[in-house]
């Protein structure tokens, strides 16, 4: 277990190195920083004495080593457009960004399993039917064309329709920003107040939608396969009742592949949730990045690639571990391979 859990923090480090690479190219090779840095009424002399205080005449693996030290320490330099560290920036963003991704990752596991459950064990139910069809919508449409129309039903056309009706059949909710927040030290949270919480319902579901299907068919195509397996026939056999079989064995067994896909589709929701921040304003990192994109704001690039590159590091290092503390196959195999060697 040790030599397992050093093995894949090594192979994280060397991972983590690449990213920083990248991110120092970025940062050094797109455009000349200090012309990013100092207007155009900058001297020649001022412009090289700001050179060699950057170090930026320093060879390549100096520069790369000192990014490297100051990316550890949190010190991301200083971004072009809000004249402030860039690290002050992505602390006021995080929050935004994890509490609305965390929504959305509870939304697709605990809708999408029971539901793919449900399609497993009655697969020619009219239910069953339904989910699949709708499971359709978030697999096929582009998420921006999702937040889109939540947000032309439940603040465009929810007043007219509720006056229609007659009653109130749609409600109406904030189709952007992030609502009233609180502040607990220097996490702002929006879980506190009202419209906070109302804020969070439309990014949340588009977030979550594509996720939730994929969820949805892995574990009814997991749950099919299980039940096709001689060891739940003979559990069938031994008199066991259906609820002991789906739920005991069954399900149990299609829960290892799940817990992989849904670690990294975590990390996909942290790293890809810039289009819903965009569609609905939300105040997080990936509206942060488009802005800076916008803005050609390299600093807070560079540092919003290494922290999603950090994301989906640590999130593959937990699926990991999990995946070697779930799966006894996988523990078997290495005591094999250990005492072949």
């Amino acid at each position: 277990m040790i030599a397992f859990v050093l093995r894949r923090l090594f192979q994280s480090i060397l991972v983590m190195l690449a990213v920083g690479f990248i991110a120092f190219s970025l940062f050094n090779y797109v455009g000349d920083p200090i012309n990013n840095m100092v207007g155009q009424d900058t001297t020649l002399e001022q412009r090289q004495e700001l050179r060699e205080r950057l170090g930026l005449d320093d060879p390549f693996f100096v520069q790369y080593g000192r990014f490297l030290a100051n990316a550890v320490q949190g010190d991301f330099g200083i971004s072009y457009r809000h004249r402030r560290p860039v690290a002050e920036l992505i602390a006021e963003r995080v929050p935004a960004t994890l509490e609305l991704s965390l929504i959305a990752a509870i939304l697709a596991l605990f809708i999408g399993v029971p539901m793919g459950v449900y399609t497993g064990l009655h697969r020619r139910g009219m239910l069953s039917q339904i989910f699949l069809s709708v499971s359709l919508v978030g697999v096929s449409l582009p998420t921006f064309l999702i937040g889109i129309l939540l947000i032309l039903i439940f603040g465009v056309m929810s007043q007219d329709i509720n006056a229609a009706a007659g009653f109130y059949l749609i409600p109406q909710l904030p189709t952007f920003g992030r609502g009233d927040t609180v502040q607990l030290g220097w996490w702002s949270t929006g879980f506190l107040t009202k419209s906070g919480l109302l804020a969070l319902i439309l990014p949340s579901i588009t977030l979550a939608l594509f996720q939730m299907t994929l969820i949805m068919r892995l574990v009814r195509a997991e749950m099919l396969e299980v039940l096709r397996t001689d060891y739940i026939k003979f559990a069938r056999a031994r008199g066991l009742t259906n609820r002991a079989v789906n739920f005991g064995h069954a399900l149990k067994n299609t829960l290892v592949p799940v817990i992989t896909i849904t670690g990294l589709q975590l990390g996909s929701i942290i790293a890809f949730s810039l289009i819903t921040e965009q569609v609905f304003q939300w105040p997080g990192m990936g509206l942060l990045f488009i802005q800076a994109i916008n803005e050609v704001d390299i600093p807070v690039m560079a540092s919003y690639l290494m922290m999603i590159g950090f994301f989906f590091v640590f999130i593959n290092l937990v699926v990991d571990l999990l995946y070697y503390v779930v799966d006894p196959r996988l523990r078997a195999d290495k005591a094999v391979s250990g005492g072949h060697q």
